[in-house]
């Protein structure tokens, strides 16, 4: 430091000018930290090249007036919120579910279904959601890869919510416009009961009735093969068969989906379930048919291994005569095993048939998705046909 001061009184001169005083006190001055003005202009690029909403998600003051945090990087509710909404158990218990893509949400929202956080890639995802149903949701941006490694999709969109279990007593569905209440009996496969929604919502059913066994219909497989379709029906899951015909309209006759041949006197051998194949959905019945012994009783079957079970014999038609005169459900069975002996029961004491699906003899039945779509849009055809007819005839006939 000495040195220094010489050497800044040297260039001073002998006279000690004024441009030596000026480099002494240079040198007593504190070192000033100066930002490169280079952060400055990044962040002004930045702010331009955001977008308009982005601006106002961010502010909070134009726009959708909505507010959102940045997932840091070792933020963990992404992680966590997929990890609940993929278990069945944590769904139950904390009564929440994973809704993913810009479809799904839209839908769950626009039925008034509740949401908990959504999280989201970029502003532009979140423009195209109504912002009216977020005020007061936590939302959060992530990052896209931390989406993409949490998503099921192979296409993620950038858009994960998570909902609140929707109850379909304050849902808004669109109206019914088929009589019919379906009422899934032990269907297990995802894809099936995904599709089996999706078919009830296209033909406008009333409702759906999941029975215990059924896979959760909030599972994110059923969720993609339903395409939306778990905001267009009500469903009701989990009901045991005492509680079914509580949800049930008034008078209504229980039918069930089959692919037993009305014009064949024959039944199927009894299988370990006490459920005969005969009767089984239009999703199964796989064992040959032996015509029926003469000494068989015409209305009950004893099923062996079943402590006296009775399987009642129920009338049959083909699905494409008329069976929609009155308030109908339709009853669909599982993959595996078909109808339950309760389905039967069910639609014994309420007067039902079996609708049959006919099949070319040696190939195997339809699958449960399949049979369902095919009853319920016959149903509708059915439906529209009578209205049509009855409207032909006001207009022949008027009313003086």
């Amino acid at each position: 430091m000495a040195a220094l001061r010489r050497l800044a009184l040297g260039l001073a001169g002998p006279c000690g000018s004024a441009v030596g005083r000026r480099g002494v006190r240079a040198l007593r001055r504190s070192p000033v930290r100066v930002l490169p003005p280079k952060r400055e202009e990044q962040a002004a690029a930045a702010e331009k090249r955001q977008s308009p909403v982005e601006a106002a998600v961010e502010r909070g003051a134009a726009g959708p007036g909505l507010w959102y945090e940045k997932a840091s990087p070792g933020d963990g509710r992404l992680r966590k919120a997929v990890t609940i909404a993929k278990s069945q158990k944590f769904r139950d218990r904390h009564g929440q579910v994973l809704l993913e893509g810009r479809r799904l949400i839209v839908d769950a929202l626009q039925a008034g279904a509740a949401p908990r956080a959504l999280f989201f890639s970029s502003a532009e995802r979140l423009r195209e959601l109504p912002a009216a149903p977020l005020r007061g949701v936590t939302l959060v941006r992530v990052r896209f890869e931390d989406i993409r490694i949490w998503s099921e999709l192979v296409a993620p969109q950038g858009l994960i919510g998570i909902f609140s279990k929707p109850d379909p007593a304050k849902m808004s569905y669109p109206a019914a416009q088929l009589p019919v209440v379906l009422i899934c009996d032990n269907i297990r496969d995802p894809g099936n009961l995904g599709t089996i929604l999706r078919s009830a919502a296209g033909a406008g059913c009333e409702k759906v009735l999941l029975t215990k066994g059924c896979v959760d219909p909030w599972e994110p497989k059923v969720l993609r093969a339903g395409m939306g379709a778990h905001f267009r029906v009500p469903i009701v899951s989990s009901l045991d068969w005492e509680s079914v015909p509580s949800n049930l309209p008034a008078g209504v006759r229980v039918c069930v989906a089959d692919n037993k041949d009305p014009g064949a006197q024959a039944e199927t051998e009894p299988d370990s379930r006490g459920a005969g194949r005969s009767a089984s959905s239009a999703g199964n019945p796989k064992a040959p048919v032996k015509p029926r012994p003469k000494a068989a009783p015409p209305e009950h079957e004893d099923r062996e291994g079943t402590g006296g079970i009775h399987t009642p014999e129920l009338a049959a038609q083909y699905y494409y005569e008329n069976w929609i005169q009155t308030p109908v459900a339709i009853v669909v069975g599982g993959e595996t095993h078909g109808l339950s002996p309760d389905a039967l029961h069910l639609a014994a004491s309420t007067g039902g048939k079996r609708l049959v699906i006919p099949v070319v003899p040696g190939v195997d039945s339809l699958n449960s998705a399949v049979a369902a779509a095919v009853v319920l849009f016959e149903g509708k055809r059915q439906l529209l046909q009578r209205r049509h007819k009855q409207e032909d005839e006001r207009q022949k006939f008027p009313v003086v």
